[in-house]
């Protein structure tokens, strides 16, 4: 599998949630196909954890492009993201669904039951996606990108976030039956 280089990453968060579908996240022997994703644009966007300032908690979020961001909601749910742009932007991509490719067992329908089935959790946070043991990699070898719509649609659990709600920053493939929410 080729992993994605660290300039995939750096470049615009709206681009990379887009062509993050169909690609590989690889943990350890599990592989999923990201099927659904949504972007969060830096602290001037309301639904982002980074529009509160830099914390403990969200710092990897400011951090280098390429790494992941985790963090758990409900006291009971971790959720990835994958850090995007320049370092200090603090924008990322929520991975929100996965279709199981290998060794994933549950339910991947869901940003916390996708982390929960990768085996992801507190420990892979700022975790470079370019390590050996947890990376994204292209869907396929060496031959053509599989070719799919993508749906755009407002993101989802971000009411709180006024206008930023409404905007159509979460993406998903067309069809594809692990999306989390049509």
């Amino acid at each position: 599998m080729r992993k994605l280089a660290r300039e995939f990453y750096d470049r615009d968060t709206q681009l990379v949630a887009r062509e993050l579908l169909g690609k590989l996240l690889v943990h350890g022997d599990r592989v999923g196909r990201i099927v659904e994703t949504e972007a969060y644009l830096g602290p001037h966007d309301l639904a982002a954890h980074s529009s509160r300032g830099l914390t403990k908690r969200n710092a990897s979020m400011f951090g280098p492009p390429g790494y992941a961001y985790v963090y758990m909601i409900y006291g009971m749910y971790f959720c990835m993201n994958v850090v995007t742009e320049r370092e200090g932007h603090a924008s990322a991509v929520l991975l929100r669904a996965l279709e199981p490719v290998h060794s994933v067992t549950g339910k991947t329908r869901g940003p916390g039951l996708l982390c929960n089935a990768m085996g992801i959790d507190r420990r892979l946070n700022g975790y470079d996606l370019l390590s050996e043991d947890f990376f994204i990699a292209e869907g396929r070898g060496t031959e053509a990108a599989p070719t799919f719509r993508i749906v755009k649609r407002p993101r989802i659990g971000v009411e709180y976030a006024r206008h930023w709600a409404r905007r159509h920053l979460r993406f998903y493939i067309a069809g594809n039956p692990y999306v989390s929410r049509r």
